[in-house]
């Protein structure tokens, strides 16, 4: 009796354990929570170099699923631990491990938004990357001179002051610097349309050229329209080899300005000084947006050589010294200000 039975003893025993098994198993795969409950999303950091065991852990400790070791199983025989990306992740309980899975392979990651204004220095940008805690401010500052990383953007610049566009970016925590500086070169290019490139070449420009024009351009107005005036009057003091004179690229020179500009910075040696040096600085003083870019290309057409802030964030133009001075005794000598000369 017992040999009769004895070829149905496996299935009699492992067939209820496959069963409990399957459904303790499909009980893994569902959700924590009902996800009709509206669970609270949690942010999920994801380093670099974490363990799956680790990361299963931070989940776990949110409570986003019901069992670490069940989901370390369900990771493993879909080979998705081998797959995880770094960065942050928005989870809540209503999802299932799958889910969670999918986007920790896929690298759905929370992006940061930030925002760089027209004008921005490099140093600005950086120091805007690490407040949102998407950089070391150091590094970011190193790359953006680093003449191997300027190389493989088909740069031949000392650095990538004027190249970095100033828009709103998204970027995700632990994205490489590296990767943030080529994007934002690649939307300089952009902004840089090719009409504007073929102007460029009509005016005798070099793209360097255009970049420095439109950063100072860019620091000395923050008037639309007055833009193009700006423009027209640089254009011209270079075309009658006029020292440009111009109170942003001095500040750029200087190692600390305390928002306060003296005669005596006026003559500092270096080549950015525009009140000592004839020409163009040697290389762009901040990151200029497209409207100072085409500004810089399209200049206004007119005989001004001089202009001088109303103290309104607007500025009078002028085509005489005679009458530059007035307007200057007007705007700035009686408020202890200066103007251009």
């Amino acid at each position: 009796m017992i040999a009769k039975y004895a070829r149905w003893l496996p299935a009699m025993i492992f067939g209820p354990v496959l069963v409990v098994g399957f459904f303790g198993f499909g009980w893994l795969l569902q959700p924590n929570v009902d996800p009709a409950s509206n669970p609270p999303v949690h942010t999920v950091d994801i380093p670099e170099g974490l363990s799956f065991q680790q990361v299963a852990t931070r989940i776990d400790e949110q409570g986003l699923i019901k069992n670490r070791g069940g989901f370390v199983l369900l990771a493993k025989l879909t080979m998705a631990d081998r797959r995880i990306k770094p960065g942050e992740y928005a989870f809540d309980a209503g999802m299932r491990p799958m889910e969670i899975l999918a986007d920790l392979q896929e690298g759905k990651v929370i992006l940061r938004q930030v925002t760089f204004p027209e004008g921005f220095t490099v140093a600005q940008i950086a120091r805007r990357l690490a407040e949102q805690g998407l950089v070391e401010e150091k590094v970011f500052l190193q790359l953006a001179q680093d003449p191997d990383l300027i190389r493989t953007l088909d740069l031949d610049v000392p650095n990538l002051e004027g190249y970095l566009f100033p828009t709103t970016y998204q970027f995700a925590k632990y994205s490489q610097p590296e990767d943030m500086i080529r994007t934002m070169v690649a939307f300089t290019w952009k902004a840089l349309t090719p009409e504007l490139r073929e102007r460029a070449k009509a005016l005798d420009m070099s793209i360097h050229e255009v970049l420095t024009l439109a950063s100072v351009i860019e620091k000395e107005t923050g008037v639309p329209e007055e833009r193009p005036l700006i423009a027209g009057v640089f254009h011209n003091r270079l075309k009658r080899n006029i020292l440009l004179q111009s109170d942003p690229t001095v500040i750029y020179a200087m190692e600390s300005f305390d928002g306060n500009l003296r005669k005596r910075d006026l003559s500092i040696d270096n080549p950015y000084n525009t009140y000592r040096f004839k020409g163009l600085p040697p290389g762009p003083i901040a990151n200029p947006g497209a409207a100072s870019m085409k500004a810089a290309l399209y200049p206004a057409e007119n005989s001004y050589l001089y202009f001088v802030s109303r103290n309104d964030g607007t500025h009078h133009f002028s085509s005489t010294l005679t009458e530059h001075n007035r307007a200057v005794d007007k705007f700035q000598r009686r408020l202890g200000g200066r103007g251009m000369s």
